[in-house]
C-alpha cells in the first residue's frame, strides 16, 4: 500500500508540473491555494494543519506567493501573534486559469468521474482516519 500511495503522489504531482509551471506555480503553491480558495482568511497555523506543512516549509512558500501577488498576510491587532492569509485579487483571477489546467490533467488521468470521486474519497477518508490518532490531534 505505501509504495502505491507514494507511487499515486509523485504522478499526481508530476502531471501537474508543466501546467502549472506554465501559470508560474509549483505543485505545492498550487495545493496552497486551493486550500484558502476554499477558505479565505486562513490563520498561517491552520494552513500549515490543513496542508501537512510545518512553518519552515509555510513561510517561505507564503512569502513567495505574496511576492507574486496572489497572497497577503494580516496581524491580528489584538493578539500579534496570529497572522491570517488571504487571497488577493490577482490570487482569485487566477483560478479560472488554474481550473482549466486541473481540467487538462484530470483528462489525462483516463479516470471516470465515478473512481475519480471513489479514489478521492478514499484519500480522505485515509488522512482523516491518520489525522484522528496522531499525537497532535488527540487529546
Amino acid at each position: 500500500m505505501c509504495f502505491a500511495l507514494y507511487s499515486a503522489s509523485k504522478v499526481a504531482s508530476g502531471a501537474y508540473r508543466g501546467e502549472l509551471a506554465a501559470l508560474g506555480l509549483t505543485y505545492t503553491q498550487y495545493v496552497t491555494l486551493l486550500a484558502l480558495w476554499g477558505e479565505d482568511a486562513v490563520t498561517v497555523r491552520d494552513l500549515g494543519d490543513r496542508l501537512r506543512l510545518d512553518s519552515g516549509t509555510l513561510s517561505p512558500l507564503i512569502r513567495r506567493l505574496e511576492k507574486s501577488g496572489y497572497v497577503e498576510r494580516h496581524r491580528d491587532q489584538s493578539d500579534e501573534r496570529l497572522v491570517t492569509v488571504h487571497v488577493t485579487e490577482a490570487g482569485y483571477a487566477l483560478q479560472p486559469a488554474v481550473d482549466a489546467a486541473r481540467e487538462r490533467v484530470y483528462e489525462g488521468f483516463k479516470l471516470s468521474v465515478d473512481d475519480a470521486v471513489l479514489l478521492r474519497d478514499l484519500a480522505v477518508r485515509f488522512c482523516e482516519a491518520h489525522r484522528a490518532h496522531s499525537p497532535a490531534h488527540s487529546s
